[in-house]
């Protein structure tokens, strides 16, 4: 059963997390000279510019309700690399610029934890008020942890997501022709993996890999003070 607070605290964490993670896309893109994501108005903090009815409202909830990691990915911002003065490398940059986002905002939640652990007594935060206690041991903690599987996960060198633009970034040229190719099956088969290997085979491995890098990186950020 999930519990009220866990719910609220996890749709604040996650809205912010996915529109600063598109916005930053499409910013980047802009600055190199694309104008096609600011026309689209996708430089916009409305939620509602970002939402991908699957990938942002039914997919987070079904692994919600699974008590797996909670993760997922909003509309694909539109940008257009022939504004780009070298494409290739344009194309990674607005790439790296959504993942960059998650991780500055993971840090920026374990930053706001550190200074309430330092600026106010243990028995002073046991005995705060429920709505800051909740801010301070689940909210924190979850907006960190959130953008750092948004990170993560959208780094995986699967179209669409993010890791797709890195992948064919260091692929030699002569393979992009068969990569572009294959582009268009490779998001079916990855979410069967995410859904179905895990009920199946009892091996989840989005989730170890999610463990392995955002668990390790979220540990490390809060293990101080």
């Amino acid at each position: 059963m999930i519990s009220i607070p866990y719910l609220v605290c996890s749709i604040l964490s996650f809205i912010p997390a996915i529109v600063l993670h598109e916005a930053a896309h499409g910013f980047a893109a802009w600055r190199l000279g694309d104008p096609t994501a600011k026309h689209a108005g996708r430089l916009s903090m409305n939620p509602l510019k970002h939402v991908d009815p699957f990938g942002t409202v039914i997919m987070p909830l079904c692994l919600m309700a699974m008590n797996m990691p909670v993760f997922g990915y909003a509309k694909p911002v539109p940008y257009n690399p022939a504004y780009f003065k070298d494409p290739r490398k344009g194309d990674l940059i607005v790439g790296l610029a959504g993942p960059t986002a998650n991780l500055v905002m993971a840090a920026l939640g374990a930053a706001a934890s550190f200074a309430v652990r330092t600026a106010l007594p243990t028995g002073s935060l046991m005995a705060a008020s429920d709505l800051f206690y909740y801010f301070y041991a689940l909210f924190l903690p979850m907006f960190s942890l959130i953008n750092l599987y948004l990170a993560f996960f959208n780094l995986l060198p699967i179209p669409p997501l993010d890791g797709s633009s890195i992948f064919a970034f260091v692929l030699p040229r002569k393979y992009l022709p068969q990569y572009y190719k294959v582009q268009q099956y490779a998001l079916p088969i990855f979410m069967v993996v995410v859904i179905l290997v895990p009920y199946v085979l009892h091996v989840n491995p989005v989730g170890i890999y999610l463990d392995a890098t955002a668990g390790t990186v979220f540990d490390l950020l809060y293990s101080f003070g």
